[in-house]
């Protein structure tokens, strides 16, 4: 007779095969893809890593559209210009939910608005987007905003008088004021504790994102949530984030809400008054605090991280650097603030911003989204409830689409008279209904950080530095290894 322990091993056994064929059968309705095991799904195959390359070499082999099964949940991906362009805007209210994975649950409740589904997501975007135009999102009293912080980046570079610093700090504290004036209707200073725990805490985020832990954490959540490790951590780090957010929402209610609201946080308690009476509260301080934190993560982490790939690309190719310096010297001397629209002047600059931005990719796949009805995708009948994840990786580096994909080359967004030219294929933002909220803030603070830092400095590598690091680490967003640059006035 078979003892406890063999027999034990035996069913083991026989519900793995039993698993294996109802995946296989799982898989006829899907896309193609590399077979699924039980419990792992497809990280084997991906050798349990997740990365742009991985992901357009797959679809070399099974096509623009194909299924990855990350443990028992298959994810659609969508690879190339024209597979996330249609699978994004043809029916783009069918493909607009928000896939909640069980760490994201975990961590944001399906509140806020990056991470939220439904009427709940619809309505907290519409207000967040009637907000942000209030208080200045298109119009000049923003971009007086942003030219004040560039103009202390600046302040800060000169006083520095060339010598080497690691420029990652201060780009996140001048680009997260931007959206902290937003929000909070303050600035942090250099020295202020508070924010360097935030940069810590978001620093911590971002780099678990992405990692095998994290996947690990959506396959297994039931054993992650009773062990220790990083996870914990990080869990810990977004509740840092919290924290701080609801002591600025007591803080506004203690004060009192004005008549004329003066940011975000005074608006959005407006609203909460207002719908005090309802039968469903439509706003809610939880919401509040989730969208906060949304708002200062989306608004600091990357633009910051996409200037700081701009540094490196301009030290590694110094002859870019100086072809914008000419034009910005040609076209715009050294006295007047630099303003958003001055990029219609200035082609070869916008062109070289634009290239930083495709060349860094630093969101190399979108935030998955889930089916809320059933849809057709490129031919493929796909059901309610399915995650579609887009690569844009696979969108500006696609070859069909760029010209030299692999390369930095601004003129990828040049006509053969220096003329600066848009491109469809131009999709860091994403596409369809979850596109990013942020995006005219983005490219308003990256184009005037970026001129007036090249208007005032030349970046150089520190004295006996020769050789600089280019490749990505890969996380919640792709970050520059750590560098120093000098800065050497003009």
């Amino acid at each position: 007779m078979l003892t406890i322990t063999q027999a034990f091993v035996v069913l083991i056994i026989v519900l793995l095969i039993v698993e294996f064929f109802r995946l296989q059968k799982a898989c006829k309705e899907l896309p193609p893809g590399p077979t699924p095991l039980p419990l792992f799904g497809s990280l084997v195959h991906m050798n349990f890593q997740f990365h742009r390359d991985l992901l357009m070499e797959l679809a070399k082999i099974h096509g623009n559209i194909f299924t990855l099964w990350f443990g028992w949940t298959p994810v659609i991906i969508l690879n190339g210009y024209k597979a996330v362009k249609d699978g994004m805007t043809t029916h783009p209210e069918d493909v607009s939910g928000r896939m909640l994975a069980p760490f994201f649950r975990e961590m944001a409740k399906g509140k806020g608005v990056i991470l939220a589904n439904g009427h709940s997501w619809k309505q907290q975007r519409r207000f967040c987007i009637m907000t942000l135009r209030s208080l200045g999102m298109g119009k000049k009293v923003l971009e007086y905003r942003v030219q004040e912080e560039a103009s202390h980046l600046v302040e800060f570079f000169a006083n520095l008088k060339g010598r080497p610093v690691d420029p990652y700090f201060r780009l996140f504290h001048s680009i997260s004021n931007v959206i902290c004036a937003l929000v909070f209707g303050y600035h942090f200073s250099d020295e202020d504790k508070t924010f360097h725990e935030l940069l810590s805490a978001t620093e911590t985020l971002f780099k678990f994102l992405g990692s095998f832990l994290h996947q690990l954490y959506d396959i297994l959540p039931w054993l992650m949530c009773c062990i220790p490790g990083p996870h914990k951590k990080v869990l810990s780090c977004y509740d840092v984030l919290s924290s701080f957010a609801r002591k600025e929402v007591r803080r506004h209610v203690e004060r009192g809400i004005p008549d004329e609201p003066q940011d975000f946080i005074d608006f959005y308690l407006a609203e909460v008054e207002k719908s005090k009476d309802g039968v469903k509260p439509k706003y809610d301080e939880d919401n509040l605090v989730y969208l906060i934190n949304d708002l200062f993560l989306g608004g600091s982490e990357t633009s910051s991280t996409t200037l700081y790939w701009g540094l490196l690309y301009m030290v590694v190719n110094p002859e870019i650097q100086e072809k914008v310096q000419k034009e910005l010297d040609a076209v715009l001397g050294t006295s007047q603030l630099i303003s958003y629209a001055d990029r219609r002047k200035l082609p070869y600059t916008n062109a070289v911003v634009h290239e930083i931005q495709r060349f860094s990719n630093i969101v190399f796949v979108g935030m998955p989204r889930l089916c809320v009805r059933n849809t057709t995708l490129l031919g493929y009948p796909i059901k309610k409830g399915t995650p579609i994840m887009p690569n844009i990786a696979s969108v500006l580096y696609d070859p069909e689409q760029w010209e030299t994909p692999r390369q930095f080359n601004p003129g990828h967004f040049l006509d053969k008279e220096g003329n600066f030219i848009p491109r469809e294929a131009f999709l860091p933002f994403s596409a369809g209904h979850r596109v990013c909220l942020g995006e005219h803030l983005a490219r308003t603070e990256l184009f005037i950080f970026f001129a007036s830092l090249l208007r005032a400095f030349t970046f150089r590598l520190p004295e006996g530095v020769t050789k600089i690091n280019t490749e990505p680490i890969f996380g919640g967003t792709l970050q520059p290894h750590p560098y120093r640059v000098c800065a050497i006035p003009r």
